[in-house]
């Protein structure tokens, strides 16, 4: 038997077809258009998401050997979704979850005294990553959209429940609380939509989704909407709760680390709710058909890969990203420059929405092989503040995924800078592994965790060396720098 999964992310939509034995047997992968209308503000046409999605799957189906028994789906989340119930047509952009136009939204609830109570039910903090702000903005910048939200004849969601109503030619409304718990509505108390955030953000409880288990019998494709199939919907989870979930991290204190646009570091809690002191998030990792929920600690970090995209896109550094090792490793160490990729702000720890990138250090001898070393060791460094927020101290290993985790001297770096060993899995699609995960158990194609643990293997594991502190000093000062410059002059 196989699973056919979708990662529905940022910048594409990937789908696998996953056997039982945990391996892919195919892939299909396309791109979407992405949106800069201003400056900070990310949109993404729903429409373009779901031809995506179609173009993915048609692919891997392709060349499988046979049909799939089930399909899951993981996505980006935070980002807001609106369409028609009737149609399924979308009236405007999604909002995307990198979008920051609701900084002064997000000031002014916070001026109001609104932040230490929408922490204390939901477990993030007031910003304008999450879901409901983009909401708010929507309703007061678009009151004739925000009619038919009211009205019932427009429905929210984030991008699982708009591919779920696709797929399902609308029949199934839904989400689940890996996905609903970064929207700053979702009680982690309650585990249901909070009547006293949806008023406070002028989100009308009707328009959302129902809330469901991350797997068992979630709804079905309808054949005329998604290419001839019918299929159980049986596994849906949040980008970043599947890799977890694909990572087998299912002991209470197992971390993994997703390096991909930003960088996201997970902490299994168990069932236990762990507020942090520290800048980090807590969020539902994944719910049993039974309502037995495990929780995770947080730490986004808005920029990592992105940075070096960005040496190859806007500074022309680089040809590709795959070229930045290589050419970091013709110098010994970055010769004294440092780089703060604040490129959208800083997220976990530091929650700087207006900061931006800092470079210091840079003098006659400074050569781009220095600055694509110092993007490298920038990236270790900002794990390295999440993770030290996170335990306290370092984990005993850290699992690492992601497309930049291919990458041998980041990954060395980031053993070094941690001091624990790195391991990388031989399969590094963790994200949409961990759909599939979900959806076989939910479909009966596994029986258990335990069968799924058997499944990952390691590629390669990293073990620590020498930390560079001196270097960690002066990452140190220059993140200083950065947040001190946000803050307005008094």
């Amino acid at each position: 038997m196989s699973v056919l999964a979708i990662d529905a992310g940022t910048t594409g939509v990937t789908a696998v077809v996953v056997t039982d034995n945990g391996h892919i047997e195919t892939k299909g992968y396309e791109e979407f258009a992405q949106h800069f209308p201003r400056p900070g503000w990310v949109e993404h046409n729903p429409e373009d998401i779901w031809q995506a999605t179609l173009a993915a799957c048609a692919a891997a189906l392709s060349g499988a050997a046979a049909s799939p028994a089930c399909v899951g789906i993981t996505n980006q989340r935070e980002t807001a979704v609106l369409w028609d119930r009737r149609t399924l047509a979308a009236p405007r952009r999604a909002v995307v979850w990198q979008d920051r136009r609701t900084a002064e939204q997000c000031l002014r609830l916070r001026e109001a005294g609104h932040e230490p109570r929408i922490s204390e039910l939901t477990g993030l903090r007031l910003d304008p990553y999450f879901t409901a702000t983009k909401l708010s903005w929507l309703a007061e910048n678009d009151p004739g959209l925000w009619e038919g939200v009211e009205s019932g004849n427009v429905a929210i969601g984030t991008v699982d429940s708009y591919l779920i109503a696709r797929m399902t030619a609308g029949a199934r409304h839904v989400t689940d609380p890996s996905n609903a718990s970064r929207t700053l509505l979702y009680g982690l108390e309650s585990g249901a939509w909070e009547p006293e955030l949806c008023e406070l953000f002028g989100v009308p409880e009707s328009a959302l989704p129902e809330i469901v288990p991350n797997y068992g019998p979630l709804g079905s494709t309808d054949p005329g909407a998604f290419l001839g199939l019918d299929l159980p919907i049986s596994g849906v989870a949040g980008d970043q709760q599947a890799a977890l979930f694909g990572q087998t991290c299912f002991d209470v204190g197992d971390v993994k680390c997703t390096y991909g646009t930003g960088s996201f570091v997970l902490t299994n809690l168990g069932g236990e709710i762990a507020r942090s002191e520290s800048g980090l998030l807590t969020t539902v990792a994944w719910q049993t058909p039974s309502g037995e929920r495990t929780f995770a600690l947080e730490g986004s970090i808005f920029v990592t890969g992105a940075a070096v995209q960005w040496l190859c896109d806007g500074l022309g550094v680089l040809g590709t990203a795959a070229e930045s090792e290589a050419l970091a490793r013709t110098v010994p160490d970055t010769g004294g420059v440092v780089f703060v990729p604040a490129l959208t702000g800083l997220g976990a720890p530091h929650w700087e929405p207006d900061a931006r990138g800092l470079i210091t250090g840079i003098t006659r001898g400074t050569t781009r092989a220095h600055l694509v070393r110092a993007t490298l060791e920038a990236i270790a460094y900002e794990v390295r503040d999440v993770v030290e927020a996170m335990t306290a101290g370092s984990a005993p290993v850290l699992k690492a995924d992601g497309g930049a985790s291919v990458n041998n001297l980041l990954m060395q770096l980031q053993a070094d800078q941690l001091g624990t060993p790195v391991e990388r899995p031989a399969i590094q699609e963790t994200t949409a592994l961990g759909a599939a995960f979900l959806a076989g158990l939910g479909a009966g194609v596994w029986g258990s965790k335990a069968e799924l643990r058997q499944t990952w293997h390691l590629d390669r594991r990293f073990e620590p060396e020498q930390a560079d502190d001196a270097g960690y000093k002066r990452w140190r000062a220059a993140v200083g720098l950065t947040t001190a410059a946000a803050r307005p002059l008094s």
